[in-house]
């Protein structure tokens, strides 16, 4: 079967029809008769289980309530209600009779499965996420790690067996364990609850940090649910459970660096300096924008010490012992000179302003470790301007409304009433904060006044009004309608300013780019007449926009090749010369800026552009110098960016550039699969080398159980590619087969041990947030006064102790955002049956496309995962950038000539 090239725009026709499953029971078409039952399966593959579950699999149940952690990485959105409930483990039998499988593949023992077994649903809305402690939902399904040794044969996947991709599913469909509790954003802790609870209020915090589902709206926002982040994988430094000085900007307090200028502190400032440039441009415009568990051992010593750090009964530091920081590694030798911006030196916080947020905080039942954050956010009088307006404890990342009312009553009293001015000013810019974390940069009037009717504003009209009034929010029309209405849009000044300056910068090079002619192919004449140019395709097709860069140097040209992330820069190689995005704009890498502050560039090729948030692209934009070439490339199938905006797909939308769409398919079955995948089709593809692989699962307990074996056994042994190299994605954080409870049983398996390093050991893999939207995976290497030691791509980087608890998290499992840029060897996708509403087909098409080599899909949700493909689009965002793109360049941009002069 030939595949359609992952280039192709969505919609086109695939290169044919979609192929039957095995006997049409695998995986029929809606509407079409359900598959075979899990016991049949069970019965067809492996015969009956002799003695049921094995011993010691399946007692276990979860329900403990999750301390918070939001994850910065990034992934905007992957996180589905959070409830939890550990199914009893499956125990191994030896596979039976070989036969075909969904997608044409060949799959492992479905196993059998306790009769006692639950199984959790994951709930589609956001704020369910962060039932399962991280480590308690593991210790709930740690046996299914363990039980690798019970009597019985491996569920391999060299084994032959019966593999259908719908079974397994019905068991977990039917399991009613939903759970809710405060993950990621009790802000005010147990001192807040406390405080609020003596106010006649309870605290709700009832949401994993600010992470999202594709499919749930936005908790505070009421818009349309969109991908987000964190999970809007976004935690760094979000999490308010952190201890003092855990915001991001006080990684510059690590000891032992002698006072040398860290890779955050450059890339912040240079952040701060480009954003003053495009403050400074936006005010000379003429016309401004008017505003109006069962563990022992190590395993149990791990979940103590993960406990006691999430709950707040120890900080993470107290997990660090006091040996000396290892020497730095010395850089290589082979690398090329870069021009290193200084950066500021870091914020101090004056110890007044300390102490006054401390006394206030203390007073109104808050936790005294939000006072260097406070103190930031309000100055050098922040008591005073935190006792005069309770709300504005809202400006700290992760405070939810439920947490500063009751905050504002323990200092107001009776003052504190729900239509109060101050609460309603600061409910109204945490509603668009929020709804900037699942990608959109505005929102809609009637969505911003019902998101604040949910909180109990008695008049919300009124209160837009009043925020428009006092500049709070910028008001926007967007159009007309077909009844003559005019769609109103808000958002705030920060988005709306990078916004404008982005559609500005990119009309500027549009306008003053070049009009070579070079020989080449299509992307190589387009890069030629013109400044601004769009590149799409799959991983295949990231070579193109390589060759091109090649090709500019040999004529003298001055030309860099953006990343996401350190991942892009390995899979290039070295010969690309290719940077990440942080390392440029900071002048950590890359060629440097002129006198002017512009790139010394005369082409910047930006792969991985759909990961690109509104704020990086225009600080992008504006290092751009007229008369430049700018090529944007990507993927447009992936889920969006973290941040805020959908940069990529708005330009693409807004054809007001060339678009070179790639014919370079990404080979082999996994290519196959996924380009089917991209326009709506789940294909039969054939894998005679095992590329693709189904593992049937019945319940959450067995998709842990099933890819702890994986990973440590079948994978290596069977296709070759080592633990280390295998990558586990699933669709969010919490929940009996989220990360957490992954993780935990991947630790306990792969690298055992008490965690010593707050909640981590030498030779653990962990996901270092070290921005909103930014993830890098490392291995700990040591710990030390200064923070924790972790090797990242082969670079040495040190986290903060202070960011420990906030920025870190085991990352032998990652959600689908978090590894949208990123790609592996080998893969495992879990998808348990409780998983199913959180599926789009931009989900699958990113977590598929993440294999190089082999993808294992631990696959429980039955008839959900094809319905996902074929009807899921995944979530729109609310953003402005194409409007404007459209306004500032009304005239259809020329495309690239054919070859030899023809039409």
């Amino acid at each position: 079967m030939t595949a359609p090239s992952r280039g192709t725009p969505p919609g086109s026709p695939a290169a044919g029809p979609p192929a039957d499953t095995a006997a049409d029971a695998a995986t029929p078409a809606p509407g079409d008769s359900p598959p075979p039952t899990e016991g049949t399966v069970a019965a067809d593959a492996v015969g009956p289980a002799e003695g049921g579950a094995a011993a010691g699999d399946g007692d276990v149940a979860v329900g403990s309530a999750d301390a918070g952690e939001r994850d910065a990485a990034g992934d905007t959105g992957d996180t589905p209600g959070d409830s939890s409930a550990a199914g009893a483990d499956a125990s191994d039998h030896a596979p039976g009779e070989a036969d075909t499988a969904m997608l044409g593949v060949e799959g492992s023992d479905a196993g059998d499965v306790s009769e006692d077994n639950e199984a959790s649903t994951l709930g589609a809305s956001r704020a369910d996420a962060g039932d399962a402690a991280a480590g308690a939902s593991a210790a709930d399904v740690s046996g299914a790690a363990g039980a690798d040794t019970n009597a019985g044969a491996d569920a391999d996947v060299d084994e032959d067996v019966t593999a259908s991709a719908g079974a397994g599913a019905q068991d977990a469909a039917e399991a009613d364990a939903h759970g809710h509790g405060g993950d990621g954003e009790e802000a005010a802790g147990a001192g807040n609850s406390g405080a609020q609870q003596a106010a006649g209020s309870d605290v709700a915090a009832d949401g994993d940090g600010r992470e999202t589902t594709e499919t749930d709206a936005a908790d505070a926002s009421g818009a349309a649910g969109a991908d987000t982040n964190a999970g809007a994988d976004g935690d760094g430094g979000e999490d308010v459970t952190a201890s003092a000085g855990a915001g991001a900007q006080d990684a510059a307090g690590a000891g032992g660096d002698g006072g040398a200028v860290s890779e955050t502190e450059a890339e912040i400032a240079a952040q701060r300096e480009l954003r003053a440039r495009i403050e400074q441009r936006k005010a000379e415009k003429e016309r401004p924008i008017e505003s109006g568990a069962k563990l022992s051992g190590k395993a149990a010593d791990l979940l103590a010490a993960v406990r006691a750090v999430e709950s707040g009964e120890k900080s993470g530091t107290a997990y660090f012992d006091s040996s000396p920081p290892e020497p730095r590694r010395a850089a290589p030798v082979a690398a090329p000179p870069v021009r290193a911006r200084v950066a500021e030196p870091a914020t101090t916080v004056p110890a007044e302003a300390l102490d006054g947020a401390r006394a206030v905080l203390a007073k109104g039942g808050a936790p005294e470790a939000l006072a260097p954050q406070v103190a930031e956010l309000l100055g050098e009088s922040a008591g005073e301007a935190l006792a005069e307006d309770p709300w504005r404890l809202l400006s700290v990342p992760g405070v939810r409304p439920e947490q500063a009312d009751g905050f504002a009553r323990a200092l107001l009293g009776a003052e504190a009433t729900p239509g109060d001015e101050r609460r309603t000013s600061a409910l109204v810019t945490w509603v668009l904060e929020r709804a900037a974390l699942q990608g959109h940069t505005a929102l809609e009037a009637a969505a911003l006044r019902a998101a604040l009717a949910e909180r109990t504003v008695p008049d919300p009209e009124e209160a837009v009004q009043q925020a428009v009034a006092d500049g709070t929010v910028l008001v926007f029309q967007e159009g007309v309608e077909e009844d003559g209405s005019v769609t109103v849009l808000l958002g705030l000044d920060r988005y709306a300013m990078a916004e404008e300056s982005l559609a500005d910068g990119l009309a500027r090079l549009v306008r003053t780019g070049p009009s070579d002619v070079w020989e080449g192919g299509e992307l190589v004449r387009a890069a030629g007449a013109h400044g601004l140019v769009v590149h799409t395709g799959g991983e295949a097709a990231r070579a193109e926009p390589v060759e091109l860069a090649e090709s500019a140097r040999a004529m003298g040209l001055r030309t860099a090749v953006a990343v996401h992330g350190e991942n892009g820069v390995r899979r290039l190689g070295p010969d690309a010369g290719a940077v990440t995005v942080a390392d440029l704009l900071s002048g950590a890498a890359g060629p440097g800026r002129d006198e002017d502050g512009a790139f010394a560039l005369d082409l910047l090729v930006v792969l991985d552009a759909p990961q690109l948030d509104v704020e990086t692209a225009a600080m992008l934009v504006e290092s751009m110098p007229d008369g430049s070439r700018l090529v944007l490339g990507g993927d447009p199938g992936v889920l969006g960016g973290a941040g805020a905006g959908r940069v990529f797909a708005d330009v693409l939308a807004a054809r007001v550039c060339p678009q070179v769409a790639s014919r370079r398919p990404d080979p082999g079955p996994i290519g196959e699969l996924v380009s089917g995948i991209g326009v709506g089709e789940l294909n039969q593809v054939e894998a005679p080398g095992k590329e693709v692989v189904i593992v049937p699962v019945r319940d959450a307990g067995e998709a842990v159980h099933r890819t702890v074996q994986l990973v440590a056994d079948s994978v290596p042994r069977a296709i070759g590619v080592p633990t280390e190299q295998t990558q586990v994605i699933t669709v969010g954080h919490g929940g009996s087969a989220g990360t957490r409870a992954l993780n935990a049983a991947l630790k306990q398996r792969l690298n055992p041990g008490a965690g010593r390093f707050a909640g981590f050991d030498p030779g653990d893999r962990v996901a270092y947030a070290h921005s909103l939207g930014r993830t890098v995976l490392g291995t700990v290497v040591n710990a030390g006064p200064d923070g924790l030691h972790v090797d990242c791509e082969g670079t040495r980087t040190v986290v903060p102790r202070e960011r420990v608890e906030s920025a870190l998290r085991h990352g032998w499992a990652l959600t689908a955002h978090q590894a949208a840029a990123m790609r592996w060897p080998a893969v495992v996708v879990v998808l348990p049956g409780d998983a199913a509403q959180a599926l789009s087909r931009p989900w699958v098409y990113t977590a598929f496309g993440r294999a190089e080599r082999h993808l294992s899909v631990v696959h429980g949700v039955d008839q959900a995962l094809p319905r996902a493909v074929a009807e899921q689009a995944g979530a729109e965002r609310t953003t402005r950038l194409r409007t404007l793109l459209e306004g500032l360049l009304a005239e259809p941009a020329p495309q690239p000539p054919a070859p030899g002069g023809a039409e």
